[in-house]
């Protein structure tokens, strides 16, 4: 199967704050833009940051999986092992608040993942995860 690139379009409340955010701290290159929206090359993937000077998203529920709050809704990428664990510690090096701190999720059993939870500046959840054995992905 081949993976086509999702295009996820978010609100934020500020858009320097989300080029600083999207464009700076994740290294995601910027494409088209707008007085009111900007373009991300998220990993492969478009993501649309839109201006809506009231957006202070953030979870409206957490869901508890493996003992912890999940938040939800949320959205992010699933990464190579490696670059997951390079994304966290450049994160960590920025001094990044976590949700949930980057860790083992499922340790020793199918579908074992690293995983974290951040949220961006207007309060929008974010998950990186990374599969040890990538064909797991949907694995039950």
């Amino acid at each position: 199967m081949t993976l086509q690139p999702f295009h996820l379009a978010i609100a934020v409340h500020d858009l320097a704050l989300a080029r600083a955010f999207y464009g700076e701290l994740f290294g995601c290159a910027e494409g088209r833009s707008a007085a009111e929206w900007v373009d991300f090359d998220f990993f492969g993937h478009q993501l649309v940051v839109h201006l809506d000077p009231g957006a202070r998203g953030g979870p409206v529920h957490h869901n508890p999986v493996d003992g912890h709050d999940v938040p939800v809704p949320h959205f992010g990428v699933v990464l190579e092992w490696e670059a997951w664990h390079t994304l966290a510690a450049r994160l960590r090096a920025a001094g990044t608040r976590f949700v949930i701190e980057p860790g083992i999720r499922f340790q020793g059993l199918v579908g074992e993942q690293a995983t974290m939870f951040l949220h961006d500046p207007s309060g929008n959840a974010l998950e990186f995860k990374a599969f040890r054995d990538p064909s797991q992905l949907f694995a039950r």
